[in-house]
């Protein structure tokens, strides 16, 4: 079964009302850094801050009664279990959403909030699918798959109606690809409508399902921990799959440091909390800049729900990265006095210390010597050049830990 344009706009009118119409944002500092017109489609604004919810009520909308009665199950980590939880409690349908015995616990926590009954079930997704489908077979429930489902790629399709009213210029728009339901209704709705516009899927480096299925090759490794957990899927779609197919241009692969790179740009550039998988379409920019520079891009935003303690590390690892916040291991004499030596030199040259450990016991140095590490607040790579200078000229012996080094734009 395929999935039309009509389809899409009957989806639209469904969803009139129902949901967020997101906007389209101009993206100005990020548009400078990449030297490119980019517009972000910002579904992270959504209620369960996912685009999920569009194609999960379009799906439960479509049920007849006695399916309404007996209520849904679903298979989800995260996103599409809160946009069907979200809308059948809006609807009064039972829901219960399986979930691997992993899964964070804030994530179980929403979607119980949101009123579903949740299933731990399994080591992983595909244990969880497997016992979603026993219930559903067993209690007569309505499965509602994440992706390969032609309502579910109607309502996800209507993102693209919003985004071309919104920038009807755009030359290329870049979506990020899980299992595919996103990106083939976005793609089939943009591409009736302007066929001259180049859709493009970005997916994980780590999870190259759709390239690979639709390359042909069966032995490229899947698998690892990933920063986009959105779109870590294992098998995509059959039905999104053959729409990708014909309509998108091109599969791009981005490593897991330009997806933590994007994040953080997204939030310090533009102010946007965005989560791996959302922020996958910008890493795909920062991956080859050249072949997007000069042209007027939109990039769909896809869900913003990142752990706080993801986006912190994030965060805390961009000022690093930036030679704004530096780990100094410097070492001197076991002796009163010292340590205000080295506090004077560094507010001298204009540092600010965050954390400083004196260590006499357990480094190996001599026993009328010691180490500090010192955690230090900077303007920039060249202001702890400054420092570290500043430290050297006292008689210091001053070494930098970790890696601080930039990623990229």
């Amino acid at each position: 079964m395929n999935v039309s344009l009509d389809d899409i706009r009957k989806a639209a009118s469904l969803l009139d009302g129902a949901i967020v119409a997101t906007p389209t944002v101009a993206a100005g500092r990020l548009s400078r850094i990449l030297d490119a017109e980019i517009s972000l489609k910002l579904e992270s604004l959504q209620h369960t801050g996912s685009f999920k919810t569009r194609g999960a009520l379009i799906k439960l909308l479509n049920l007849g009664a006695e399916a309404r009665r007996r209520g849904v199950i679903a298979m989800s980590a995260g996103n599409h279990a809160q946009g069907v939880a979200f809308h059948c409690r809006r609807l009064n349908i039972p829901a219960t959403i399986v979930m691997p015995k992993s899964t964070p616990f804030t994530k179980i926590e929403r979607t119980t909030a949101l009123g579903a009954q949740v299933r731990l079930e399994g080591d992983s997704l595909s244990d969880a699918a497997a016992f979603a489908h026993d219930l559903e077979r067993r209690d007569g429930l309505t499965f509602i798959h994440p992706y390969d489902d032609p309502l579910i790629v109607a309502g996800q399709g209507t993102i693209g109606l919003e985004l071309l009213t919104a920038a009807p210029t755009l030359e290329v728009v870049v979506v990020p690809i899980g299992g595919g339901g996103l990106i083939a209704g976005i793609a089939t709705a943009i591409k009736a409508l302007n066929p001259a516009i180049r859709i493009l899927g970005v997916q994980a480096a780590l999870y190259p399902t759709m390239a690979r299925k639709l390359a042909g090759n069966s032995e490229a490794p899947i698998g690892g921990s990933t920063l986009a957990e959105g779109i870590a899927v294992k098998q995509p779609g059959e039905l999104t799959s053959r729409i990708i197919a014909e309509l998108v241009e091109d599969v791009i692969l981005v490593p897991e440091p330009l997806l933590e790179r994007a994040v953080n740009l997204l939030i310090t550039e533009e102010k946007l909390v965005v989560e791996g998988a959302g922020a996958a379409p910008l890493a795909a920019l920062l991956a080859d800049p050249a072949r997007f520079a000069g042209k007027r891009i939109g990039l769909v935003i896809s869900g913003g729900n990142i752990d706080a303690r993801v986006l912190a590390s994030i965060l805390m690892r961009g000022l690093a990265s930036d030679g704004r916040i530096a780990r100094l291991r410097i070492e001197i004499t076991d002796a009163p006095g010292m340590l205000a030596r080295v506090a004077g030199a560094i507010a001298a040259a204009g540092g600010n210390i965050i954390e400083i450990y004196h260590q006499r016991l357990f480094q190996d140095v001599p026993v009328m010597r010691a180490d500090l590490d010192v955690v230090v607040e900077t303007r920039n790579t060249s202001h702890l050049g400054d420092i570290v200078g500043r430290l050297e000229a006292a008689g210091f012996v001053v070494r930098q830990l970790g890696n601080t080094g930039s990623n990229g734009p």
